[in-house]
């Protein structure tokens, strides 16, 4: 174990009984069962006991006066039985009862009393709708069997979409309610970075991109619990959705299965589109689990291996013609060991790993000599021990995460972006070179935590008592080695002599280094060199904006394309780099319940250290507290209908891509230069310490968001249930990078309205960075959401959930995470006019319908309908590779400042058309002896509407795609076939 593990393990042990807040050990649920007569009155003193053969644990509790029994600490399962025995009570027992995790259900059963026969009445299941009439919490607990009986991808992330509000996802990181959706960077939505991702407690979250940074086979997933909102103290998140897998454990009897899972261009539709009708593809997955017992009651292991494959052969988007071939393996492993050495004593040990090897991209606009291949995943580790009393749980472990993402170039001559305004090029004569580096990163994540549970039982109400502490170490190891020399952004030939106020506005197609913010850095890098090179058009001795506008690009000299030279950008120095962040979070809350009524109280706080490369502290986010309550009312105290309340906060920490750019001071530098008539001149470097890029500004703030919620939710019969919710969200404090040179008293902003002096960032003189990290003056998000799901559970062989979500959004920045152009450019500022709008990436309506009819020949027909309004993006501008709001034609003065602000109807103006798919599965089992032969047909979009999801938001196109011209479709029909044995 590393020098830094055992520190972490001996820090946490020692830090006292608490609770972890990013590794919430205690995956257990409850039952709160009343027990009655035939007459509907309570009976007192009856034994009550439950038990799993997926469990090494069983509870059992007497009934107080009112008919009541709480089972605590329970393992997720949909196997219990419950057995009810008493003096006078004919024994009485229920099967396949499910406990879920975190959720404490409701069940009423009615006994037979003063007989005197002693047969066991059975009964299967329950007999009305259960709902935690303790929980204020909104999402979905996606059951395994849910999951076996319906259409999905074989991912937790695919898994996703079955929860209501949910957006759709390009990349299995969806957002949810306020989470961001939308990312300038290339004007993509379907991708949240607000999420946090849990496997058997191990946080998995990319601590760079926010993503799920972890993988598992889908076999073995015994729950996934997934919260959208009311999200209690206990846990990290809130901001966007909290994934939680818990997967399976041995038994006392062995298990395990085979299955294998198959798909090729034969079993796909024709596409509508010509860009994509000649890609051809094989992909399959196969997986063997296996679990049971080394000592029967005591001992369990499980363990299971999954191989994926997918291989692709590319067309060419201009062409139509064979490209290359793209192959994507994936081996995953897992296995746990469950010891439960006394009836009171449990240790548990997972470990899973994913490696995966990606040999290009699958897109067809990514030209072959801008292909890179992709090395991802790493291992997994957490050992964990508990310790119950009759009212006492205490828990202490260990968990790392190692995360690998590397990528390397297949072409490594030197890459050269070209810029064209008279033509519109194609994607080859932009993109000419290499990919530019080869990048090898490792994410990792370290955790160690001690926590405790404590129920207390008075006569004036309930309480259970949960705290915590945990200490977290985020890595972010990056080494990236430019190939073939400096990479240019160049401008082509036919456009020569155009001048640097033309280049820098944006009217271009293809990916630029240089921006309108860059005149003022330009011009000091001019007048500091000593070689004013010919740009001093006045003759006094310095040169301004104005003189920088006017450099004109004309020369080739040296140019790997033999184009204009415009800018390059240099790697003078190769080093790895390790950047980290160290946290240390509490929290602390109470469940106290009385009669109908139910209160969850709790704080919950956060500190986090920024480490740079060097090793030294370069910024620290001192404790924040973010209070949650919650107050939820059993409304006929029968627990099948409840109305609640919550209001809280989350905040969201700055990730450790922040700290690279704040913090890289021992590896690699960069130089950016632009040419000025007869030479290469250096504006700007990059790393290192010669010019630290940017500084974390002492007034620099966490950002959060703030939540209200209410509720209702009430079983309309003994198998339905309808719920009814809204959400109010603020997100504010929201991070962002500034360049003081436009901002400061001695910026060009100064005087105005949106001057930010130095000491608004805390700051008594500039600093001397290139940039300062600091909060967006007047940067906000702002969400209003409405819910109604129904339910019915399986009964009379069929189950349903239906939903439907409205979701309003608006705001005036996207930023989240890494730092975009807001603080760069003032006419993206917040408080400039036109960019309070609608949410690019939100999604307004969306309705979700799923549910599986069982029949009685072992046949299953299950079926997914997801229906959504389009998604909103908005009239853009390429600038630097970003999809930035157009700006008006006519520049006009706004708070002292004249320009071209955004123009009216820019922002979140555009939306997608709405669609629906259709997606359906055949399921057939077959039971011989011992064994379980399942046949699978999966159809996806079996209506085989190719509707348009994405369209091009540049107004001027980017020489493929007009602007609002379609540019990404719903894949066609297409089959999966697959099949399993199991014993």
């Amino acid at each position: 174990m590393k020098k830094f593990n055992k520190k972490l393990l001996v820090a946490a042990v020692a830090a006292a009984v608490s609770i972890s807040s990013n590794v919430y050990a205690a995956d257990t649920g409850g039952l709160k069962i009343r027990v009655t007569d035939k007459q509907g009155q309570p009976i007192a003193g009856a034994t009550v006991s439950a038990k799993s053969p997926e469990s090494l644990i069983g509870k059992q509790a007497i009934s107080d006066s009112n008919g009541y029994v709480s089972l605590r600490g329970l393992d997720p399962s949909s196997k219990y039985v419950i057995d009810i025995t008493g003096a006078s009570i004919q024994p009485f027992e229920a099967k396949n009862v499910r406990v879920i995790t975190d959720k404490n259900l409701n069940l009423n059963y009615s006994v037979a009393t003063s007989s005197n026969s002693i047969e066991k009445i059975v009964v299967s299941g329950r007999s009305v709708t259960a709902i935690d009439t303790t929980s204020s919490s909104t999402g979905l607990d996606v059951t395994l069997d849910m999951t076996e009986s319906l259409p999905t991808g074989r991912s937790f992330q695919s898994y996703l979409q079955l929860v209501p509000g949910v957006k759709p996802s390009t990349n299995g990181n969806p957002s949810s309610k306020s989470g961001v959706n939308y990312a300038d960077l290339n004007g993509a939505a379907g991708s949240s970075s607000d999420n946090v991702y849990y496997i058997d407690g191990v946080n998995v979250t990319d601590n760079v991109s926010g993503t799920a940074g972890g993988n598992i086979n889908s076999e073995i997933i015994q729950e996934q619990q997934v919260l959208t909102g009311g999200i209690e103290a206990k846990y990290a998140g809130g901001a966007g959705l909290v994934s939680r897998v818990i997967t399976k454990s041995g038994s006392n009897e062995f298990h395990g299965s085979i299955n294998y899972y198959f798909q090729n261009d034969s079993l796909v539709a024709d596409y509508d589109n010509n860009s994509k009708s000649k890609n051809k593809f094989s992909t399959y997955d196969t997986a063997i689990t296996l679990g049971g017992p080394i000592i029967e009651d005591k001992l369990w292991f499980f363990a299971s291996y999954q191989l994926k494959n997918r291989e692709d052969d590319i067309t060419n988007s201009e062409t139509g013609e064979f490209s290359h071939t793209v192959e994507d393996d994936s081996d995953l492993g897992f296995g746990k060991i469950t010891w439960q050495a006394t009836d009171s004593d449990r240790l548990v040990f997972t470990y899973f790993n994913d490696p995966r090897d990606l040999s290009g991209s699958r897109l067809t606009t990514t030209a072959y000599n801008r292909q890179r291949t992709q090395k991802t995943g790493g291992d997994n580790y957490k050992i964990d021990y508990s310790h119950s009393w009759e009212d006492f749980i205490i828990n202490v472990g260990y968990m790392e995460h190692e995360a690998e993402f590397s990528t390397v170039a297949l072409d490594k001559s030197t890459r050269s972006d070209i810029a064209f305004l008279s033509t519109s090029p194609s994607q080859s004569q932009t993109d000419i070179g290499g990919l530019g580096a080869d990048t090898i990163r490792n994410r990792n994540k370290q955790s160690a935590y001690i926590n405790f549970e404590y129920y207390l039982y008075t006569d004036f109400g309930d309480h259970t008592f949960e705290a915590g502490y945990s200490i977290e170490n985020n890595e972010n190891i990056t080494n990236s080695i430019y190939n073939g020399g400096p990479q240019y952004n160049s401008i082509a030939a036919s456009d020569s002599g155009v001048s640097f106020e033309t280049y820098a506005t944006g009217q271009w197609t293809g990916e630029k280094g240089l921006a309108a913010a860059d005149y003022v850095r330009v011009a000091t890098a001019l007048n500091n060199s000593g070689n004013l090179h010919g740009a001093d058009l006045n003759n006094d001795g310095t040169v301004d904006e104005e003189e920088v506008k006017a450099i004109v690009f004309n020369s080739t000299s040296g140019n790997p394309t033999g184009d204009v030279n415009a800018y390059q950008i240099e790697q003078v120095q190769q080093a790895s780099s390790k950047l980290e962040t160290k946290g240390k979070i509490a929290f602390l809350q109470d469940s106290f319940t009385l009669d109908n009524l139910t209160i969850k109280a709790g704080l919950r706080a956060e500190k986090w250290d920024h480490i740079a490369s060097t090793g030294e502290t370069i910024f620290t986010f001192d404790w924040e507290v973010a209070p949650r309550l919650s107050v939820i009312y059993d409304i006929f105290g029968d627990g099948d209908s409840k109305v609640w309340a919550f209001g809280g906060r989350y905040y969201d920490p700055l990730r450790t891509d922040m700290t690279s750019f704040a913090g890289n001071l021992t590896g690699s530098v960069l130089e950016e230069r632009v040419y000025v008539n007869d030479d290469w001149v250096t504006f700007r470097t990059r790393g290192g310490v010669k010019q630290q890029d940017a500084f974390f500004s002492p007034s620099t703030k966490t950002p959060f968001t703030d939540e209200y919620l209410i509720g209702y939710s009430t079983n309309l019969t003994e198998s339905t249930n309808i719920s009814v919710t809204y959400t109010k969200r603020t997100t504010k404090d929201i991070m962002e990078d500034y360049d003081l040179s436009i901002y400061s008293e001695d910026g060009y902003l100064a005087g105005t309205s949106l001057e930010l002096p130095l000491s608004y960032f805390g700051y008594d003189k500039n600093p001397g960075s290139n940039y300062v990290i600091g909060t967006l003056a007047g940067g906000k998000r702002d969400y209003d959401g409405i819910e109604v799901t129904f339910k019915k559970l399986r009964t009379d062989n069929w189950f349903m959930l239906a939903s439907y979500t409205h979701n309003d959004a608006k705001g005036n920045s996207n930023s989240d995470g890494n730092a975009d152009f807001q603080g760069d450019w003032e006419i993206l500022d917040p408080r400039a006019p036109n960019m309070y709008g609608k949410q690019p990436g939100n999604v307004e309506h969306q309705f979700k319908l799923l549910g599986t009819y069982y029949f009685n020949n072992n046949l299953e027909i299950g079926g997914v309908y997801n229906w959504n309004s389009g998604t909103r993006y908005s009239k853009a501008q390429l600038i630097s590779g970003r999809y930035l709001p157009l700006q008006v034609d006519e520049a006009y003065e706004f708070g002292g400042y004249k320009t071209n602000w955004v123009a009216d109807n820019s922002v979140g103006s555009e939306v997608t058309p709405s669609y629906g798919t259709l997606d359906i599965r055949v399921k057939y089992t077959h039971d011989f002896d011992k064994y379980k032969a399942e046949f699978f047909l999966d159809i996806f979009n079996i209506l085989d509407d190719q509707a348009n999801t994405v369209e091009q938001g540049l107004i001027s196109g980017d020489g493929n795609f007009a602007f609002g011209e379609a540019t990404d479709w719903v894949e066609p029909r297409r089959f999966y076939l697959g099949a399993r044995l199991s014993f």
